[in-house]
């Protein structure tokens, strides 16, 4: 088991391989139970396609990376809390999947696995790394921070999950960023999970986003949940890897920006969306379609435009944090937040445009 270890953190980038082949393997009998046990989600008012798609895309990433998540359990290079959380998670997603929990047992469920995760497998944030003046946390500010924003994140690319391959890629993205973060910084067991979870992801991907109507399947809340809990564990390791300043090139000194920058789009779109609920005087949790990619779709582009549109721009909040890591943390916040608030006016503008000619079409 140590040679198989070592052998995975010398080639981290190799376990996407292994992944994505178990993956490519399972993908046709995930499709086939589901479309035989009914597993399908069907149209209706929130949904733009056509036709019933199987929604348990989540079960076939979790299966792909059961062996290289036994493997590092095994050898102690996972914390069992942290395995435990993540197959609590998926389940949770699944059932949800089938009976469509409410907003409330949905938060119970995460809240379940968020003491997993922060408290038995101790991954948190200890630290404000200067903001404010403050550096070590308590305990219980630790805690209470760590589940914020494991509440955040998890919820955010829940709600982004919305058209075809956007949260499987945007997920990509963000394990790539830090996969090679790791693999770089010598945490090379952090790297060979980063890398596993982009094997799994890129199958999906594929059958998702070009994958024809009887090989399409969604992701569903059983994937989306769980890449948010390791996306999140993965996101806090790297602030806690960062919060000791260092001479090498590879230190971010404003961790938590660079991290708000990296997942920007999931994170600001949900802010976003719960401030214009509350200023319309309607409920956090309510659900409608006014989420960045709903927007889009709005404009008239197609799945894969808004998909490929929020990727590309997901790359250039890429060379944001890396670019200015050693600016003034308030230089970065300001940058990231008006280049955000600049694409949604423009969005809005361009759909008042729309709004405005079809209006003028039916008075002609």
């Amino acid at each position: 088991m140590e040679q198989t270890i070592g052998f995975l953190e010398q080639f981290p980038y190799l376990t996407a391989l292994i992944t994505f082949t178990i993956g490519l393997i399972t993908m046709p009998f995930v499709l086939n139970f589901a479309k035989s046990r009914n597993m399908v989600v069907r149209p209706n008012k929130r949904t733009s396609h056509t036709g019933s798609v199987p929604n348990i895309g989540g079960l076939n990433i979790f299966a792909s990376l059961m062996l290289i998540f036994i493997i590092m359990l095994i050898g102690g290079k996972m914390r069992p809390p942290f395995f435990i959380g993540f197959c609590l998670i998926f389940i949770i997603g699944f059932i949800d999947d089938r009976l469509v929990l409410s907003a409330y047992w949905k938060i119970v469920g995460e809240t379940l696995c968020a003491f997993f995760l922060i408290y038995f497998a101790d991954i948190r944030i200890t630290s404000l790394y200067g903001i404010f003046g403050i550096y070590e946390l308590h305990p219980m500010i630790s805690y209470a921070l760590s589940y914020l924003a494991y509440m955040v994140i998890i919820n955010a690319l829940n709600l982004i999950d919305g058209v075809d391959g956007l949260a499987s890629g945007l997920s990509i993205l963000y394990f790539l960023f830090f996969g090679i973060w790791f693999l770089l910084a010598g945490i090379t067991y952090y790297s060979v999970i980063c890398f596993a979870v982009i094997g799994s992801l890129t199958v999906f991907f594929l059958y998702n986003v070009f994958g024809s109507s009887k090989r399409k399947i969604f992701m569903g809340d059983s994937g989306s949940l769980m890449l948010g809990y390791i996306i999140s564990a993965t996101v806090i390791i790297f602030l806690e890897k960062n919060k000791i300043p260092t001479d090498s090139i590879l230190y971010f000194p404003n961790a938590p920006v660079t991290v708000l920058t990296v997942i920007f789009i999931p994170i600001f779109d949900v802010f976003r969306v719960s401030i214009t609920r509350l200023k319309n005087k309607k409920s956090v949790l309510a659900a409608d379609k006014n989420h960045i990619h709903h927007l889009l779709l709005r404009l008239g582009m197609s799945h894969k435009q808004v998909t490929f549109l929020l990727l590309a721009i997901t790359l250039v909040y890429f060379f944001i944090a890396i670019v200015l890591k050693d600016y003034s943390l308030w230089v970065q916040l300001f940058i990231i937040l008006l280049i955000g608030c600049m694409i949604i006016f423009i969005i809005w503008k361009f759909i008042n445009i729309k709004n405005q000619k079809q209006n003028n079409e039916t008075l002609n």
